[in-house]
């Protein structure tokens, strides 16, 4: 069984429990299901392209910045120049707490990718009362109906979505509608990082949706690679959190991707 397919998995379980708990009416009234949506594809387009992610491990690379302070590293992202936030929000594979999105949501006001495994409808609402402005959805875990189904509902609830592909196979599950298409540039059976092999894939997508290259990113040199072969968007997450100055981080990458 592959990492996603297991992911998928505890993540099906686990929203069963979240439904009993909280149901979708007690979800609608959280204060935070009526806040103003900001475009992250908007954003995106019109500033440094930039995602800074807020992520304290994952798969791939295990504990990366445990202790992080999610309004510290939020803040400085927003002032070095960040076009939106990322924040992952599962707790079994990514060590999430479960307020870390709330905390970012009151700590600045960019457009906040709520960053899982998006499984059931359910969840769409649960991002929109958790304050998120965009929603992920990860073409190899679901169905061509499946996310459909699922862009329509966000649609609804006024939420953009980025979906994430990693193989031409995959392409097939794109429904047109959705605001962005990230391309995952690492593989995620053997976790190995391949810009070229992305930049193949973008060639393929006929989506007018903005584009944005996911993982991997490890400096200005990959990020203008990037750009120049047609990204509009660049996901960024363990490069800027294994560093005590995230937003400084951010800032020279920035700067340096301007010259």
């Amino acid at each position: 069984m592959s990492i996603l397919q297991k992911i998928k998995q505890h993540k099906l379980a686990e929203v069963a429990t979240a439904k009993k708990e909280t149901p979708i009416e007690q979800l609608r009234e959280a204060p935070l299901f009526y806040h103003e949506v900001t475009s992250m594809s908007a954003s995106v387009l019109n500033g440094s392209g930039i995602i800074s992610e807020f992520k304290r491990a994952s798969p791939s690379k295990g504990d990366i910045n445990l202790n992080a302070d999610v309004r510290e590293v939020v803040s400085a992202y927003e002032q070095a120049g960040a076009s939106a936030v990322s924040v992952l929000t599962d707790q079994e594979f990514f060590k999430a707490r479960p307020d870390d999105i709330l905390q970012a949501r009151a700590t600045t006001s960019l457009p906040i990718l709520r960053k899982d495994f998006i499984v059931d409808p359910y969840q769409i609402y649960e991002a929109k009362s958790l304050g998120a402005d965009t929603i992920l959805l990860i073409a190899a875990i679901l169905t061509a109906s499946e996310v459909d189904l699922i862009t329509s509902l966000a649609h609804d609830l006024g939420l953009e979505v980025l979906i994430e592909i990693h193989s031409e196979e995959e392409l097939d599950v794109l429904c047109g509608r959705e605001n962005m298409v990230g391309i995952n540039n690492r593989n995620l059976n053997d976790f190995s990082v391949d810009l070229n092999r992305s930049i193949q894939l973008l060639e393929k997508i006929s989506s007018k949706a903005v584009k944005v290259a996911e993982s991997g990113i490890s400096g200005s040199e990959d990020l203008i690679y990037l750009k120049k072969s047609g990204f509009d968007g660049f996901l960024i997450g363990e490069h800027f959190m294994k560093t005590l100055k995230s937003g400084k981080s951010v800032e020279e990458l920035i700067s340096l991707a301007k010259k």
